[in-house]
């Protein structure tokens, strides 16, 4: 797909244009976006995009089978610095059994805090009652 600049000149870029004007104007701050802006912007998601694939690849299992894996991405993401902002993004995949464990130790946990706070709650008030005893 070619890209028409204001310069006359035509550049290759493989990300629709479109879409990331849509994308852009979803910012509530931005009201109008210069081609050159738009032009510059995919250029630098799409080194971006590569940076992140090449990076992945080459530290992950992957490489092994000749292949990029998202849990290439992921552990990416997890691990190097530059890309944790992506953690949330690429999160590591895990089995439901194992989510559903954890939800239910959530859960379990959550219950200890509350069971533990009604004590506390019941001490306070057994101190209360002691103090107009007295």
């Amino acid at each position: 797909m070619a890209a028409r600049l204001s310069g006359g000149e035509n550049r290759l870029v493989s990300l629709p244009l479109s879409r990331i004007r849509v994308i852009m104007k979803s910012s509530p701050e931005v009201s109008s976006i210069n081609q050159d802006a738009l032009f510059l912007t995919a250029k630098a998601t799409e080194l971006f995009v590569q940076y992140l694939a090449a990076y992945s690849y080459k530290h992950g299992k992957g490489k092994e089978k000749n292949a990029l894996t998202y849990s290439d991405l992921s552990h990416t993401a997890e691990e190097c610095e530059t890309f944790q902002f992506l953690a949330d993004i690429l999160p590591k995949k895990i089995l439901a059994s194992k989510y559903l464990k954890m939800l239910e130790k959530e859960k379990q946990d959550g219950n200890v805090r509350e069971d533990d706070e009604e004590d506390e709650e019941e001490a306070d008030e057994h101190e209360a009652v002691e103090d107009v005893g007295s």
